[in-house]
């Protein structure tokens, strides 16, 4: 009879970990995305959840309004059968809206726990900000979270630089703990706009600049470009609004100049353009996580032998087409 709990740690990726002040345990840079997974997709699911784990990969990234409630009910079902939830680093996302409130914060993180069959996130993320709630008011409710127990340590998806600074000043002010994550886009591709409304790159010089400084951890969303550099939308792509996001969000000139690139590093490195892709986000700062959605296991083994890749600067700055040449 199969045993419920997964094995240790059987492929060796060279998976690498870094850290997020409060969360108490090392967060694997390959963190696995949950919007793909679902309750009715559960065989798909757990198969994908078990392979991430055994490859050393420990960090799922959740939210409260994915698939509505389906992949934290999903995550949660596979942790309570696996019995694994000291070995995971949850991160939840709540109050997906710019006219959230501390009282939705509550309400939502409340709801995500009972999905996920745990008593607390190790990393609990606000998926938006309102500019109209004075940060304080967040920081003394993601306090009060933190000392409850239900969250370890807390932060913003899709919050400006100038928020983040704006809220750990408060903590500081009033003897508070701060924000120690961040999750905005951040990819070797550049959009045109943003995928969703009110959602935020740090793919620019400043911001990128403001992460180095601060050593702010990273959770970096479309690390990937959502598969710009697999052109996979070209070959024979079903739904024709995958190809109509593509186009409204990634194709530009820079882009495509920087695919080429990727094209031409890669052919030199022996590896996809795609895997380029990666390891330019990884290869950012150790503060970097790289959050990916594959669609099955092999999608995954690929992007896991992105680990292997190292970028000098000169290379990282001749795709971002900061320079003319290697």
């Amino acid at each position: 009879m199969q045993s419920n709990n997964i094995p240790e740690t059987t492929v060796d990726y060279g998976m690498t970990y870094g850290e997020v002040d409060g969360a108490g345990k090392p967060v694997s840079r390959i963190v696995l995305g949950s919007v793909m997974l679902d309750v009715d997709r559960l065989p798909f699911s757990f198969a994908l959840l078990d392979f991430f784990v055994e490859c050393g990969g420990n960090c799922i990234d959740t939210a409260w309004v994915y698939r509505l409630g389906g992949s934290e009910k999903c995550v949660g079902a596979w942790i309570e059968k696996r019995a694994i939830r000291d070995r995971i680093v949850l991160i939840g996302k709540g109050a997906a809206t710019v006219h959230c409130t501390p009282e939705l914060v509550t309400t939502q993180l409340v709801e995500s726990l009972e999905r996920l069959r745990t008593d607390y996130v190790d990393i609990y993320l606000m998926h938006r900000d309102n500019p109209n709630v004075p940060v304080g008011e967040f920081v003394e409710c993601l306090n009060e979270h933190q000392r409850s127990g239900r969250i370890r340590a807390f932060g913003g998806s899709n919050w400006t630089t100038s928020r983040l600074a704006e809220a750990n000043s408060y903590a500081r002010a009033h003897n508070l703990r701060g924000f120690s994550a961040s999750s905005p886009n951040l990819s070797l591709a550049v959009w045109n706009e943003p995928t969703w409304i009110d959602c935020l790159s740090a793919s620019d010089l400043a911001s990128r600049e403001w992460y180095a400084q601060t050593k702010m951890p990273l959770f970096a969303w479309s690390s990937q470009a959502a598969g710009f550099f697999t052109r996979r939308y070209d070959e024979g792509e079903p739904d024709k609004s995958v190809k109509q996001v593509m186009t409204r969000v990634w194709f530009n000139e820079e882009n495509f100049e920087r695919l080429r690139r990727a094209r031409q590093l890669a052919g030199a490195k022996g590896v996809t353009p795609n895997l380029i892709a990666l390891a330019y986000v990884l290869c950012e700062s150790p503060q970097v996580f790289a959050l990916i959605g594959p669609e099955n296991t092999d999608e995954l083994r690929q992007c896991l032998e992105g680990l292997k890749l190292t970028l000098s600067p000169a290379e990282r700055r001749w795709l971002n087409l900061e320079s003319k040449s290697l």
